[in-house]
């Protein structure tokens, strides 16, 4: 019989019993009142069309009905927003979903492969999320391509945060705008989303090898064409070279669904690359307990009410429901 989980099973003290069990019943509990959550949302493309819209408005739903419960302070889209780049139908699904956050809560995209044409063009993601719709914003640092690639800036539990949001397979000229932004910011804490990142270390030949080839950073790209950079080289010409960088949040990759592991930068900073990428409503709560020194990561389906207890691709559930140490302290 599987082992019922209670609510403060998810708190840091207690995660060792919650990734040992069989089974989560519960909802998150509540955020205690010295700790704050960052909200990612893993690829919407499947909840884009008629049938499977209510997954997106249930999952908009609960982050906002549940803000304060949970003091989430931040959203994150790892990117293929939508499935087919030409469907205006797709794009109004997702424009009406994010843009509830609007006033509410801070919120940044991934631009992913889905979300433009192979070459990078992505034209549609533009109109549908243009820099205007976010300049007023105080939270909204600024942009390049009419906000396909964007950075946000915030303060929670009495620090600063730079969250960077890049297109997948971002080219040089975004990245050499990336490390100006991060270190024009190197006083502030640093994460950065980008849709392509974790999955089957080199290009799969057959359609296993999306599940069982060797898995890790990336060594192969998708989009933008010859100026595409994998996410092995993103990482060696970029996000490696900055101390403040402590969190790496990416999707794309469905068969591999969920996947952790902690690097160091070269200043020998600890940075945790995390992927998400769920079918059937599931999203991420990252919630930091600075008097803990540690982020809880919880996976939550708004739709089926219950924590992830292990999926068909990913059984174990300690890939679903983990703890993160990061020193909160002075750095």
């Amino acid at each position: 019989m599987k082992t019922a989980i209670s609510l403060i099973a998810v708190l840091p003290a207690l995660c060792a019993a919650l990734i040992s069990s069989q089974c989560v019943a519960a909802e998150p509990s509540a955020a205690p009142a010295d700790s704050f959550s960052f909200v990612v949302l893993p690829d919407t493309q499947g909840y884009v069309s008629d049938k499977n819209a209510f997954y997106f408005e249930s999952e908009v739903n609960w982050i906002l009905d549940n803000r304060e419960k949970q003091k989430i302070v931040f959203v994150s889209h790892v990117g293929d927003i939508v499935d087919e780049y030409e469907s205006n139908e797709q794009w109004e699904v997702a424009r009406r979903n994010m843009l509830r956050l609007l006033g509410k809560l801070p919120f940044g995209f991934s631009v992913g492969n889905h979300d433009m044409l192979s070459g990078g063009d992505s034209r549609k993601f533009q109109e549908t999320f243009p820099a205007s719709l976010f300049e007023k914003q105080p939270w909204y640092g600024g942009q390049i391509k009419n906000n396909a690639d964007s950075y946000q800036l915030i303060t929670a539990g009495g620090m600063d945060f730079l969250i960077l949001h890049l297109e997948c397979n971002a080219p040089d000229d975004v990245l050499e705008w990336a490390d100006n932004v991060l270190e024009e910011h190197a006083d502030r804490r640093a994460m950065i989303t980008t849709h392509m990142y974790l999955g089957p270390r080199d290009r799969p030949r057959v359609s296993r090898d999306f599940y069982d080839a060797p898995k890790g950073r990336m060594r192969w790209h998708k989009t933008q064409g010859k100026q595409g950079n994998t996410p092995q080289q993103m990482w060696e010409k970029c996000f490696r070279k900055h101390r403040n960088l402590f969190l790496i949040c990416c999707g794309d990759q469905s068969r591999t669904q969920a996947m952790h592991r902690t690097v160091r930068g070269d200043h020998g900073n600890p940075v945790h690359e995390c992927l998400s990428d769920y079918r059937g409503g599931f999203l991420r709560i990252y919630r930091f307990a600075p008097k803990d020194d540690r982020i809880s990561v919880m996976t939550y389906s708004p739709q089926q009410q219950k924590l992830c207890d292990g999926t068909k691709i990913v059984p174990d559930i300690d890939r679903h429901q983990f703890v993160l140490d990061y020193e909160m302290g002075k750095r």
